[in-house]
Parts: structure tokens; sequence; C-alpha cells
């Protein structure tokens, strides 16, 4: 039997270029596994519809004959098909109530849905993202606005070189460009107007490990968050350095109770407990990347009151935000609004709570793309492809037919499976009163 896969063509935003397998993947799943792989012709995705000719495979506007569609994002309640299994990036499990129509259409149409979010081991790690790309996208983002801002000033800077991640071939690219805003910095140092310069980093997981690809092209020392009042403040901090400093949740909680110690699966398991303990830091930072996952059972990074009182007593030093997990009004609460990556920043002025576009006003100027991946679209196919490729004959071959309990797929898959046969699985079903359904 021939079990074949279908991948659509992308239409959530003009930006997304990626695909989730890569024409080398799929031939090697037909001569290794016979499973054969369709695919939709899209006008941008970034791999050519005769790249995939080439290596074997049929691109078709019709996947009707695939019992199982891939896709990289959302895709139109309209287009799916009843009874078919369909693999993405839901963004469901929280309740987004924008994608709760989504999700009852596929209850409604008896679908399955497996989400690449996940996809985690028995740690509830997750093995398949786009997060390291994220990462690398958003750090050159935020040095490029960085580098704009700083003109608006009047400070002429290195960072000004860059261009826009989309803009440059590929990620080696625009690596070597980093590189030599990294030699200017050791030879002519950054400009006395922001010496020291602090580059904040919160989080540690994969995407701000993208993240440090990107500052590792610059001359860098990293420093503890206890020791930002001293090198900003002391007198020594060195011209030629970008100084790095990854925050921690120990760095940005701390316990209600003042006399207990900070635990952190404590924190994660009663964040009640826990305030918010970042914006101490924040007067110290010339520009901060946010890389956390956030839920609003959590603290904050930055609220906005803390930014108009913060604005209001003077000229900061912060001068971007780089927000890369782009949570609206989440850890940070002044990202009023997603952007696109022709157009990526806007300024929030803390008096007023307005925006507007580019990097002239007053408050920080805030980078808030929220499908950075796709200005690397063939580095970041590539990765994702790899790992994606190891899980297809499992997802092409297992016969959904069956109740979920004896659905045949590995463990980190089945965890996977949000909607079964238009029923949501046991760990999704506190997403029954959210799901917009046609008899609901």
């Amino acid at each position: 039997m021939t079990h074949c896969v279908g991948i659509r063509r992308e239409d959530k935003s003009i930006w997304e270029r990626r695909v989730p397998l890569t024409p080398a993947d799929a031939r090697s799943l037909r001569e290794r596994h016979g499973i054969e792989v369709r695919v939709q012709p899209s006008p941008t995705r970034v791999i050519t519809a005769e790249e995939f000719r080439e290596a074997g495979v049929v691109v078709d506007e019709d996947l009707s004959s695939c019992r199982v569609v891939l896709g990289v994002k959302e895709i139109p309640r309209d287009l799916f098909e009843p009874g078919k299994t369909y693999v993405f990036f839901s963004h469901t499990v929280k309740g987004q109530p924008y994608n709760m129509a989504m999700l009852g259409a596929l209850m409604d149409l008896g679908c399955t849905l497996i989400d690449y979010e996940r996809i985690a081991d028995d740690a509830g790690r997750r093995l398949i993202f786009f997060g390291r790309h994220a990462g690398l996208a958003g750090m050159v983002e935020t040095l490029w606005a960085l580098g704009r801002r700083l003109a608006w000033e009047g400070i002429p800077n290195p960072f000004s070189e860059l261009r826009h991640t989309y803009e440059y071939e590929d990620l080696a690219a625009a690596k070597e460009a980093v590189r030599r805003v990294g030699e200017r910095i050791r030879h002519e140092g950054v400009p006395e107007a922001v010496v020291p310069l602090v580059v904040a980093v919160a989080g540690y997981g994969n995407v701000a490990k993208g993240t440090f690809e990107i500052l590792d092209e610059l001359p860098l020392m990293e420093i503890d968050p206890t020791d930002l009042r001293v090198i900003v403040e002391g007198g020594a901090a060195r011209a030629d350095l970008v100084y790095k400093v990854v925050f921690k949740e120990e760095h940005t909680v701390q316990p209600v109770d003042g006399g207990r110690a900070f635990d952190l699966q404590e924190f994660y398991g009663h964040p009640q407990l826990y305030r918010g303990a970042f914006e101490r830091h924040v007067p110290f930072l010339t520009a901060l990347v946010n890389c956390v996952y956030w839920e609003a059972k959590y603290p904050r990074l930055l609220t906005k009151e803390f930014l108009r009182r913060h604005y209001a007593e003077g000229a900061p030093r912060l001068r971007v935000i780089g927000d890369i997990s782009a949570d609206i009004e989440g850890a940070i609460e002044c990202d009023t609004h997603t952007t696109e990556a022709d157009n990526p920043v806007y300024v929030f002025d803390p008096a007023t709570g307005a925006t507007v576009d580019g990097v002239a006003g007053a408050g920080p100027v805030i980078m808030a793309v929220d499908i950075l991946p796709t200005e690397l679209p063939r580095d970041a196919s590539v990765d994702f492809s790899r790992v994606l490729a190891e899980f297809i004959p499992a997802i092409a071959r297992a016969d959904y037919s069956v109740p979920v309990e004896e659905l045949a797929l590995p463990p980190e898959l089945k965890r996977a499976v949000i909607v079964h046969r238009g029923e949501l699985t046991p760990d999704y079903r506190h997403l029954e009163p959210f799901a917009q359904r046609r008899d609901s």
C-alpha cells in the first residue's frame, strides 16, 4: 500500500516562505519508506516547484489523494476535508480565541489534528521547532532596530550597517554582516553615549540559543545580572565590548514571602507564590530580548505602569525591546501588536500608551515580528524537515480510523494529537468550552 502525504501552500502571510519537508527529505521518504509526497504549488515558497520535481515529488493543486496533509502555520477552516489528518502549528492549546473557529471546524469534520508544538519527549522537551531560527532572525532584527534608533537620536553607530534579516541571502550572510559590525566595535568601539552597551536576553531555551549565535559574532563579555550595576555605574566599562547578560527565572521573580528562597519547580507549579522582580534591572539595559514562554499565571517581565514611571524620570538607557516570543500584552506588556518583516518595529509611548510605527518617539522601540523564522526560510526549512522526516513514516502509516487509545503512534507523536476523529483527546479536553463548533 502506498501512503501519501500532502504539503499545502502557506497562505497566512505573504511573508510565509517555509515548507515542512524539503525535496531531499521527500525523496528519501519515497526511496526508503515508499511514502509518496505531493506538494501544492506556491508563488512565495522559498523552495521552488522545480526543485521538488527534480526530487521526484509530484507538484499538484489537488491533495485529495493524501490522507495526511502537512502545513507550517494555521489552515483556513474552509479548506479542511472530512476525516483527514492535519499536521501543523495550530496555536490552540492556550485556547487562543482567534483559532477556536478553526479548532471547531476540525472537530465538526471528524478530522485528526497533530500539533508540532506538542511533539515532545518524556520530559516534555519539544523535539521539533523553529525556535532557533526565531532567535537568529530576531536578534539580527533587534540589532538593526538598535542601529536605527541610535541614528535617529543623532548617534552614529556600527549597527546602522545592518539590514533586515530577510534581505540576506541566508544565515551565513547574516552572520557575516554581524561579524563585520563586531570588527568595527573591536577597532572603533561603540559610541560613548551608550557605553556600556548591554544586551539582555531573557530565557535560555532554543529561541535564546539562536540569539546567542548572533551575539557571539560580536566582541562580548558575559556578565551576571548581579553585576549590572557595577558595570554600568562603576566607570570601568569598555567601549570595545558588548556586555551580554542572560536572565533566568531566579533573576526575574522572587517569592512573595521575602523570607523564602527561590525554588524553580515551586515557581512552575505555584506561580502565584511569586512576584515579578525583573524591572529592577531595566535601568541598566540598552536592549532587551525576550525569549521566555509566558502564560497569564506568570508575572510579567515589564509592565506598562513600570515603563510609565521609568520614562517619566528622564532619558532611560533602554532603547529597544526585541519581543521574539511575541505574546501580545504578555511578558512584555507594552507589546501591543505584532508586526510584519518589512515594518518590524514601533515605538510605545509610556505616558499615553499610544504606538507609532518606526523608531522615532518617546519610549522604547518594540520589535514584534511573530513569524521571524520565515526571514531565514531555506535554513529554517532544512533544519525543520530534517527532524520532521523521522516522524513521517509513523504519521503516514497510522490507522486513524481506530479509537485514540489504539492509535499506533509513538508516544512523542501521540502526545501531540489534540483532536482525533473530531473529538478532543484527554489531555486537551480543557479546550471544549472554547472550540466554536456548528452545533454549540
